[in-house]
């Protein structure tokens, strides 16, 4: 996995209050319902739950209170017909369907604390029968995480560098950026800026057909067909070209491929590039400005072992976590696989809406069927998953968290990272929602920076017991996906 996909793990790719239940508060009893374990295993649990009269009633008075402020029934106001009456109005169906919506979820909540069971995400619920009510609870439990002799992984960063040519290359590019336009009066060379007219018929069908539009013609520009360039090189300004070229197999519009495009071009002008010298002038307009080509060339070096170091460094968080991940092993329910699975279809979903395209149409483009995408995509939510979980145990391993200061600290640095907008990105990140989000790529950076010092061998004295604490570091940890 590279690093740049990783997931922001501590902003939990799973729901919002992994690892626990919370249900509304209620003033019912605890029920005496019947409860039979299915099944168990470490990181599952399946219970089939049966409910009687005595268990229902105190659902069932509420859900007739939800449902006669609902009804209106002829000779009562609304909300004060009788229980009686609104039942034989409805239906003790009706009732018992209402009362579904908060007496299986709270049932289910009071047995798992009954039965010392944790919920890592949301069972999966399934209604076996309405009259008593009894229902199915498949209850993933928190993932075994196990991550193996990982402090004895060793990983060398390689060693950085910075050249001359570097330097020139750089420079260079700013030559290039900062070199004005001027018209010629030669045929066209690769590198020129042309304006042209374009258009192309595809089997008599127009399928382009642009006017004065900037072009740069160079023998590794695609566009908008390979070998375009090409018939571009030696014309003049003023001069008319009609040339012939095969549609590419995997063009964009799949109507077109592998037919032929006929082109006229009119050229209509010619720039080439107008470099300025190297010198202290040159510097002195770059950016800010600098005092000499020299001090231009110190500070483009500085950026450039800065550039690398942090390469290098992203290099090293890979291979560390490369390793990590195959010495760590995971145990998880299916479910939460799967509701890793529907997360990133969910993602999917949203990234196409904003591109103004549907699942199915994106389907058909890629000539997948929703089950085979689903099942393509399967390996990649696993190893998210996976990948999420070893780094949470890592986390609390290393006993890392994000204090407030430093989250404060991080969202001040962003605040003020945008003076043009300042006040829309401090309205942004007041909500929860945001600070949660930069929370969680800070811990992501803190996670894969001590990963790096591990893998290198590099003791972490912020970790280490208070040589008079009275009790072992261990207890002190703390959960930062809570």
């Amino acid at each position: 996995m590279l690093y740049s996909s990783l997931p922001q793990f501590l902003k939990s790719s799973l729901p919002q209050g992994a690892g626990r239940v919370e249900r509304q508060p209620s003033d019912r009893r605890k029920p005496a319902v019947n409860v039979i374990k299915e099944s168990a295993s470490p990181t599952e649990v399946t219970l089939n739950i049966s409910m009687d009269s005595e268990d229902e009633e105190p659902f069932l008075s509420r859900s007739y209170r939800r449902l006669a402020t609902r009804l209106q029934i002829p000779g009562f106001r609304r909300g004060k017909a009788p229980r009686s009456i609104v039942e034989s109005h409805v239906g003790r169906s009706a009732l018992v369907q209402e009362a579904l919506e908060f007496m299986i979820p709270e049932t289910l909540d009071q047995v798992l604390k009954d039965e010392d069971l944790q919920a890592f995400i949301d069972p999966q619920l399934e209604l076996l029968e309405m009259e008593p009510v009894s229902f199915k609870a498949v209850v993933p439990l928190e993932p075994l995480v196990d991550l193996g002799n990982f402090r004895d992984i060793r990983v060398e960063q390689e060693p950085v560098e910075v050249t001359e040519e570097q330097v020139d290359e750089v420079l260079e590019h700013l030559r290039y950026e900062s070199g004005p336009w001027e018209p010629v009066e030669r045929p066209v060379q690769f590198g020129d800026l042309l304006s042209l007219d374009v258009s192309g018929t595809i089997q008599g069908e127009q399928a382009i057909n642009d006017q004065g539009i900037d072009f740069i013609p160079q023998l590794d520009n695609q566009l908008p067909m390979p070998g375009f360039s090409v018939y571009l090189e030696g014309m003049s300004a003023g001069q008319e070209k009609d040339f012939t070229l095969s549609v590419p197999d995997d063009h964009r519009q799949a109507e077109y491929a592998g037919k032929e495009c006929h082109f006229h071009v009119h050229v209509l002008s010619i720039k080439e590039k107008q470099l300025p010298d190297l010198d202290d002038e040159f510097a002195k307009g770059i950016r800010d400005g600098y005092e000499s080509l020299q001090a231009l060339r110190d500070f483009l070096r500085e950026r450039l072992t800065e550039d690398a170091q942090s390469s290098a460094e992203r290099q090293l968080q890979e291979k560390g976590l490369q390793q990590l991940m195959e010495v760590a092993s995971v145990q998880a329910s299916k479910l939460i696989y799967q509701r890793e699975l529907d997360m990133m279809r969910e993602e999917r979903e949203r990234a196409l809406r904003n591109q103004r395209m549907d699942m199915d149409t994106y389907l058909s483009y890629i000539g997948k069927t929703d089950d085979e995408w689903q099942e393509q995509l399967r390996p990649q939510a696993e190893e998210r998953l996976n990948t999420y979980l070893v780094l949470r145990k890592l986390a609390q391993e290393e006993n890392i968290e994000v204090t407030p200061e430093e989250l404060q600290s991080e969202i001040d640095s962003m605040i003020t990272s945008a003076p043009e907008s300042e006040d829309a990105m401090r309205r942004v990140l007041s909500s929860e929602n945001a600070r949660d989000s930069v929370r969680s790529s800070l811990l992501n950076r803190q996670v894969m920076s001590r990963l790096a010092q591990i893998v290198q061998g590099i003791e972490n004295d912020s970790q280490q017991p208070e040589a008079d604490a009275e009790e072992p570091q261990d207890e002190l940890r703390s959960d930062p996906a809570q």
